[in-house]
């Protein structure tokens, strides 16, 4: 074995980092359980005082120098279908931002040119809303310039004149819509770190004005949609100095002291001061907090139990930040809610209100949060509001220094004159959904609308604030196109499913192994182990969650995966066979089976990457966990083992290790199927099979889509009893108005699946009430005793289009794919065009089985986890292909006298025990994961079995005969031999098997 250190090195490597990540993922599980543990009363969790703990250990160590907040980042986490939550992919409407950019001009033919651009984005939903607004402009008014409506003061800024051409208006759109999303991100990630929930994710669609986010936990989706949904407040407010709210907190630290003095702390104040560590204990004695320093002016003659008095006080152990009045980050929330408490109220003046700076300082290593102390007006409402911002850009200053610059539109420019007048020396805050983004001091008085905020920015802090000043003037209103809700009940239920039909799946496949090549299927069964340990270790590493497609993916990992040491073993018992020593045997096998081994495993790779690129949410997870699986499977299978069988072989003894039993000791072998021979069987039979399921599709009103793919809302629903599915259909049929429904049994017989395109194309959320609604209503008419909503889901009829067209590319590109690389592999188009008809038409049979079980009762969907199903169905069946088109080429290298005819059925017969082994352990896997992998799966794992079956049947009756058919019969005429299909049917021909 060659670079044996080497590979020994890398492995050691690898197992360690996967070791210590998959710790972390250990210790962060142990934090959680404390936490669990800490607000258990009576048998109950207080998820309040659950959080409370977590957060107070946010930044404290919990392994090593390793805080909790640093574990929870790399450990491996859960996705929402498996923990519960919230997921929502929202759009940023660029129709508002055109509007804004034009003044709101009511020019008829402007309005009509958007009009007409909005039906176009329907029946185009991939092609930019500013090149469907210009070609429209150009319909509607023929000779017209876009710079007659868009040449005005804001835009002057922006390039924009009179002579402008319509390309560098559209161009300008476009830059502000890209800065329009960017800036809806930041204000979207700054409202999701308020929500209070554990590893909030939120992320850009790549090429979209998407923006996705995830809420693991949360139990109030409305509150969620009206937070993420609401448009931008944007206002400019006055700031109190210190020496006036001094008096104020002195007053309040009076109060708390003696409350604390005489044991009568609110519930609150006790609450938050349960849970404490080192690092707050020494802040409440941090002389240079503004706390601290407030609380010593009150009285300077304190006695020392006085002034003990006032540092153990609340303001002092709260507020810590050196210098400012802020809070440790970990602290907030208790300073909320003392904030918040009538001790407090009664105290502060009614104009005094506290808002947190938007980002933290890190200061000697812990981070804090600055308190700003504004001055609201006696109507609340803020002297400037954003509305008035026209523009606002990152600029330099005279010395080269990054600083914001602002204008105003004249209302807006006298307006900010007199604040900036009574404001001289003082700050104002600009202010962005109540957090403090800047508090420049105003130096002079401001006239004519034109400012420049500098301080110690940044480029990019100047960028974000003066996109965070913009969002006044160019709304970017955001709009839910995807939303999917999940329960935690049926959350565990996931994760008790998908960790069953994983250890079932495993310990299948290790019985498999074990019972057919003895020993040598133990040391497989250990490279399978460790390449879960892998896998899962990798999954830490990069942070990614596990979700239920995710668990698939695993599953279906290691039913895949014992392929390679199928390949090896079944050709190191070739070997011995042909009277070969053990130790050459093993050498040979190994050697002879990595071509075929590599090529199955990059098509496989082929297929993860166009799924992890083109596929959203469980597609993605599903490809994730597909691509790690290929690379540590490829490590274990190949370089583990063959560590492990040379081990136990080295030396004379070469008892330890034998690849038979007695099960298997003369099975597949000497086999002569005439297998080409009845090739034009199996293509009758496949028409056929492919002509029944389309008519049977036709009939049955086309394909049984989901709601992934034609847009609509699900909803899972308990009911206190077993109830029948079509009965519940037709009742809820009047109240969603005639509109396509679907009810089906999911999982329990008390447990339906309700999806509809009622208001399909509306995605407001007052159409989501209404439909939800509606389906109450229903229910209730037919007599359901309290309905429970477990999950539901929403995909917009324009995101439903993007998912069916992104489907189709992602088949299209892997076809493309297999047809270049087998091309470059096996260098005759002959091979390639056989591999990519053959996997095309796996597909078809595939998409043909689901009316035909559709017949017989069997109502599964096609969404995006079935096109996940079908592409990986590709995969197993090239796998299948490759080695059987390998075995072609190593067979017509060593017999060069010989013609493809000649050798195809031979390599199909050598490769037939390999083919069926492989068969049998991703077919028992899928097989699992039907029976016990949930309803969320069954679709998946049908399309599976189908596809392994016909994967198999394609790879020995279809690909390597096409060949025949084709270059096979090209290579006869050439040769001088007349009749191809007779010599291919004839015995085989005695090949040489010699290494060369």
């Amino acid at each position: 074995m060659r670079n044996k250190g080497l590979i020994i090195t890398l492995t050691v490597i690898v197992s360690v980092l996967c070791a210590y990540f998959l710790m972390l993922t250990f210790v962060s599980r142990n934090v959680q359980q404390k936490a669990v543990n800490y607000a258990t009363r009576n048998g109950r969790v207080d998820q309040q005082q659950r959080q409370h703990y977590l957060d107070s250990v946010w930044r404290a160590p919990v392994f090593g120098p390793l805080t909790y907040r640093d574990v929870r980042e790399k450990e491996l986490g859960l996705g929402l279908d498996l923990k519960g939550g919230m997921h929502v992919t929202l759009e940023v409407s660029p129709v508002e931002i055109v509007r804004a950019m034009s003044g709101n001009s009511k020019d008829p033919k402007f309005n009509k040119a958007i009009q007409r651009a909005q039906e176009l984005q329907k029946a185009n939903p991939t092609t930019p809303f500013t090149a469907l607004f210009a070609q429209s402009f150009r319909e509607v008014a023929p000779g017209d310039r876009l710079a007659r409506i868009f040449a005005n003061t804001t835009n002057k800024s922006r390039g924009i004149d009179f002579n402008s051409s319509d390309e560098k208006v559209i161009a300008a759109i476009d830059k502000e819509e890209e800065e329009a999303i960017d800036r809806s991100f930041n204000i979207l990630r700054t409202r999701v770190d308020k929500f209070g929930v554990n590893q909030p994710s939120i992320q850009r669609v790549k090429g979209t004005g998407r923006i996705q986010i995830e809420l693991p936990g949360v139990d109030n989706p409305e509150r969620i949609r009206k937070l993420l949904q609401g448009q931008a407040k944007l206002e400019f407010w006055e700031v109190w100095r210190t020496d006036e709210f001094a008096p104020y907190f002195n007053q309040l630290n009076e109060v708390l002291t003696a409350q604390e003095a005489a044991g009568k702390t609110t519930a609150t104040t006790s609450t938050a001061a349960t849970v404490t560590d080192s690092t707050s204990a020494t802040a409440a004695g941090d002389s240079t907090s503004l706390a601290s320093q407030l609380a010593k002016k009150k009285d300077t003659k304190s006695t020392a139990d006085t002034a003990a008095a006032q540092q153990s006080s609340q303001l002092a152990r709260l507020f810590t930040m050196p210098g400012a009045l802020g809070s440790n980050v970990r602290d907030t929330a208790r300073v909320n809610a003392l904030m918040r408490s009538p001790e407090v109220r009664a105290v502060l003046p009614s104009n005094l209100t506290f808002l947190w700076d938007v980002k933290p300082s890190v200061i000697d290593g812990q981070e804090y949060l600055q308190l700003y102390a504004i001055r609201k007006t006696r109507e609340a409402t803020a002297p400037l509001g954003g509305d008035v911002v026209s523009d606002a850009r990152q600029d330099y200053d005279q010395g080269g220094r990054p600083e914001v610059s602002m204008q105003m539109n004249p209302s807006g420019a006298k307006k900010w004159q007199r604040l900036t007048a009574s404001n001289i020396g003082r700050q104002v805050a600009i202010v962005l959904d109540d957090n403090v983004y800047s508090a420049p001091v105003v130096q002079s008085e401001i006239a004519g609308g034109n400012s420049s905020i500098s301080g110690n920015f940044t480029i990019e802090e100047a960028q974000d604030l003066a996109n965070v000043l913009k969002a006044g003037k160019l709304p970017a209103p955001t709009r839910i196109v995807e939303e999917a809700v999940v329960g935690p009940s049926l959350g565990q239920e996931a994760i008790n499913q998908g960790l069953f039909s994983s250890l079932a799946g495993l310990a299948i496949i290790m019985i498999f192994m074990a019972a057919y090549y003895g020993r040598a299927g133990l040391v497989a069964d250990a490279a399978l182990l460790f390449n879960g340990f892998l896998i899962m270790g990798v999954l830490a590493q990069f942070g990614t969650a596990l979700t239920l497609p995710g668990i698939a993916g695993l599953v279906l990992t290691f039913g895949m995966s014992v392929d390679a040491n199928v390949l090896i073993f079944e050709r190191i018992r070739e070997e011995l066979n042909h009277g070969l020593h053990l130790k050459d045997a093993i050498n040979k096998g190994y050697a002879r089976a990595f071509s075929a081994i590599f090529d199955s495993n990059v098509t496989t790779m082929l297929i993860a990457v166009i799924l992890g690129f083109f596929g959203t949410g469980p597609v993605q997870s599903f490809a994730v966990t597909l691509g790690i699986g290929v690379l540590t499977s490829f490590l274990s299978a190949v370089f583990v083992s063959r560590l492990i069988i040379e081990y136990l072989t080295k030396g004379k003894d070469t008892s330890k290790i034998q690849f038979t039993t007695f099960l298997s000791r003369n099975l597949f072998q000497n086999l002569n199927f005439d297998i080409v021979g009845k090739r034009k069987y199996a293509y009758t039979f496949s028409t056929v099979f492919i002509v029944i399921g389309f008519v049977l599709m036709y009939f049955q009103g086309g394909p049984n889509l989901g709601v992934d793919f034609r847009g609509g809302r699900s909803y899972i629903v308990d009911f206190n009893k077993a109830e029948v599915a079509s009965d519940v259909r037709i009742a809820l049929e009047k109240d969603f108005q005639g509109a396509g429904t679907e009810v089906k049994t999911f999982g329990s017989p008390n447990r339906l699946r309700i999806t509809t395109g009622y208001l399909a194309d509306d995605e407001s959320v007052g159409a989501d009430k209404k439909v939800e609604q509606a389906l109450l209503n229903g229910l209730k008419k037919y007599g359901a005793d309290q309905p429970q909503i477990k999950s539901t889901s929403k995909v917009g009829a324009t995101i439903a289009d993007d998912i069916k067209k992104t489907s189709i590319l992602s088949l299209g590109l892997t076809l493309l794919g297999i047809f270049v690389y087998v091309l470059f592999r096996f260098e005759k188009w002959q091979y390639s065009m056989a591999a990519v008809v053959a996997l095309f038409h796996d597909a078809l049979l595939v998409i043909a089985a689901f009316p035909i079980a559709r017949l017989f009762g069997l109502n599964y969907e096609m969404d995006q986890i079935f096109v996940a199903a079908v592409l990986t169905v590709i995969g197993f069946s090239m796998n299948d292909t490759v080695v059987i088109y390998d075995r072609i080429r190593e067979y017509l290298h060593e017999n060069k006298h010989l013609t493809f005819a000649q050798v195809v059925n031979p390599a199909l017969n050598s490769t037939f025990s390999r083919t069926m082994i492989t068969f049998t352990t991703v077919f028992l896997v899928v097989l699992v994961l039907y029976i016990f992998g949930g309803e969320t799966l069954r679709s998946f794992s049908f399309a599976m079995i189908v596809g392994v079956i016909f994967g198999t049947y394609s790879s020995l009756f279809i690909a390597t005969p096409i060949i025949l058919d084709t270059y096979g019969r090209k290579e006869a005429r050439e040769r001088g031999v007349e009749h191809t299909t007779e010599i291919a049917d004839a015995g085989a021909p005695k090949l040489s098997t010699t290494v060369q």
